[in-house]
Formats: C-alpha cells, structure tokens, sequence
C-alpha cells in the first residue's frame, strides 16, 4: 500500500498553491491585463496534471518503471538543456542573457525542474550500485569514486549557471550530491573537504558574474552592522560598505512579513503584492502568504513541509533497495533545501537565488515535477517491509487483550 500520510501533505500544499495563485497575483493580472482567472485556472489545471501523474505512477510496479521512468528524465531533459541553447529565439526566449524555459504555444516548460528529479535517480542508481559499501577507503581512493560524477555535475553547472544563470539550482544540487555521497557511506572527512571545494566554487561562480556581485553586495549592505560588530575594529572598517541600499524588494518582503503579525491580515487583504513585491505569487510566495494569513499560517505550511520531509525519510528507512532507499532522501532534500534556499533569501539572510518553492509556488513545471517525484516514491513505498514488534511485546499486548475479554465475561 502507497504511503496515503505523504500524499495528502502534499495535496495539502498543492491547494494552497492555487489559492495562492489567485489571491497574490492581483497586482500582475491588472499590470499586464490578464483576467481575473488567469494565474488561478493554470495552476490548478498543473495541479490537476500533478495529481493524475501521481496516481498513474502510484500504481506502476516499481521493479519495471523505476528505472525506466528516472533514466528518462535525466537523458531527455539533460538533452533539452543542451539543446535548448541553440533553439531558435521563438521557441527560448532569452531574459537577461538566460534561457530557462521552452515556450510550446500557451505552455513553458523549465528543463531544469524535470532533469533534479533525473539527476537524484541518476545518484541513487549509481550509487546504489558502486558506493554502498562499509568498506573504508582513503581519501584519494573516495574522491576517484566521486569523479565521474563531479564531472557529469560540472556540466550540468554549465549548462544551470552559465547559461541559464540560475544559481539556486546549481546549490540545492551540490547540497543534494554531498549529502548522498555521506548516505552512501562515505566518510564525513570527504564530505567536509567537497564542502569546501563546493563553497570556494561557489564563490567564483559569484566573481564571474557581475549581475550576482551587484546581489550579494547589495545584500551585504542589509547585514553588515550586524555581522561586523563580532568583528575587531580595523578588520570591520576594512569590510564596511559606505553607502549601501537595502534592496526594494528584500526591503518589501520584510515589510510583508511584518505586516502579516501573528494571525495575518486575511486572505486577499495583503498590501505588499499590490506592487511592491513584484512575481509574489512565485519566488515571494511565503512573504505573501505570511501577510495574508501571518505568522502561524506560515509555522502551519513549514510544519506540512517537515511532515512530508518526515515521510520520506520513514519511507527510506523501510525500503530494503538502496537505490529506493537513496532516491528518496535524495527527493527529500530536493524539497528541504529548495524551501531552505527560498526562506532564507526571501527573509534577507542570504542573497536573493531567484528558486521556487516546492508544490506552494506559481508554476507548472515546479509542480508536475515534483509531483513526479513524488509518484516515483510512492511507487517504491509498496516495497516497505515493516519491522515485526518485538516478542516481549507481542506477548504484553496479548496478555493485556486477554485480561480484557475475561473483564468482559465476568
């Protein structure tokens, strides 16, 4: 039996997500003259794909599709990617020098989204196959295991980064990789040494790029006096920006969520998304819901995501098959550090990285696939075993039915 617990959290958030779309998408409907009904009938016409695919994929055999299904997404969408760089001004539409989504008529759809849910299969099945070992091994012989890998994620930073300048993938990715690599069995002396390879990456990905320069500058300029109070006099002189400006729109999402209180100002009353936040029925969805419906509105959602994230894990826990097994943590830290990502930039303590969040926000390949993703599980959920209780257990419960039935009789 599929796991009905982690279904209905995610139905849970994927009808908020509709809602949402209707309520924050006032101020876009009116600027570019859409109808009342536009954000709102499109996402729930994904939502409603989003569940037919989880349904359909619920009840494959995992033993047959599996495999087939998750090499699909990582060979058709990785050759999407590539290809979409050299597809003609019609079809990818460039903004800002980035091409992210294929335009087929009235739909678009963003390669990227399909092809973390092939990578993670991709991860799980190989590493499945070659990683999971409790035999140790030096540090040199873990990092020419891991090469191959880093040289297919290398590419795919080219392709995520470069191109399509979308560095919050390209992190929640890494995150992704690092942690499976550790799951795998792997030593924690590697993955702090990957971390470091990974952050001083990630920093140079920022030095190339001007456009995130000017993000992370201007995001410095938010917390500077508070980080460099710590700081020794002449070091925090030396690391002070004279006249930074907070940025409009991490400025707004501040004041939204201030002005959401405790309780919220009620559905469709918020002020911020009439202008002030622009798109916050997409990357600024949870400042947008947390002036609508307040602070325990948003404890409420971030309780729903860490029920999910608990299901997937208990999932992982019960399977046998490590590349099941693998997969499914793998998708819960696709969704865990997605919502990482996006809360933390909305909130000001990280730049901006411009990265949805999962099943809340406005768009439909987001969506369907992390509704894949999620069919994929509970594909695999029917393969649970459930640990037996044990006997000194067996035998309290049914001393204590017996003591029962005989109350009963006398």
């Amino acid at each position: 039996m599929i796991d009905k617990q982690l279904l209905a959290g995610v139905i849970v958030l994927m009808t908020l997500s509709i809602v949402l779309s209707y309520s924050l998408s006032t101020y876009t409907v009116l600027h570019f003259h859409f109808t009342d009904l536009h954000f709102f009938i499109r996402q729930a016409i994904s939502v409603m794909i989003g569940l037919i695919v989880i349904v359909i994929l619920s009840k494959l055999d995992p033993d047959v599709w599996f495999g087939r299904i998750g090499f699909a997404l990582f060979l058709v969408f990785f050759a999407l990617m590539v290809a979409m760089q050299f597809m003609p001004a019609s079809t990818v539409k460039a903004v800002g020098g980035a091409k992210r989504w294929i335009h087929l008529g009235p739909a678009a759809i963003a390669p990227v989204e399909f092809f973390k849910v092939g990578f993670v299969f991709f991860l799980s099945w190989s590493f499945s196959r070659k990683l999971v070992t409790d035999k140790k091994l030096s540090l040199w012989a873990e990092f020419k295991m891991l090469l191959p890998y880093l040289f297919i994620f290398a590419f795919a930073v080219l392709l995520i980064a470069v191109f399509q300048k979308d560095l919050g993938q390209v992190v929640v990715l890494a995150g992704t990789l690092m942690i499976l690599f550790v799951f795998s069995g792997r030593s924690m002396k590697f993955f702090m040494v990957m971390l470091t390879a990974a952050l001083v990456a990630f920093v140079g990905l920022i030095l190339m790029a001007p456009h995130r320069m000017k993000r992370v500058l201007s995001w410095w300029s938010t917390v500077q006096d508070t980080i460099l109070s710590f700081f020794p006099f002449e070091a925090a002189q030396r690391l002070h920006i004279e006249g930074g400006k907070e940025p409009y729109q991490i400025s707004n999402s501040l004041n939204a969520i201030h002005n959401g209180g405790f309780f919220g100002q009620g559905l469709g009353n918020g002020q911020f998304k009439l202008g002030y936040v622009s798109e916050v029925h997409t990357d600024f969805v949870l400042a947008g819901l947390t002036e609508e419906f307040g602070f325990l509105g948003l404890v409420l959602v971030i309780l729903t995501f860490l029920f999910i994230i608990f299901r997937l894990n208990k999932i992982a826990a019960d399977v046998r098959e490590p590349r099941y097994a693998l997969f499914t943590v793998g998708v819960a830290l696709l969704i865990g550090l997605a919502l990482i990502v996006n809360g933390y930039g909305i909130s000001g303590m990280t730049p901006i990285k411009g990265i949805a969040v999962p099943f809340l926000s406005y768009g439909g390949s987001q969506i369907v696939a992390n509704s894949i993703a999620i069919g994929m599980v509970l594909m695999v959920s029917k393969k649970r075993v459930f640990r037996k209780k044990p006997e000194a257990e067996i035998v309290k419960s049914n001393h204590s039915r017996q003591s029962t039935t005989e109350e009963k009789q006398e």
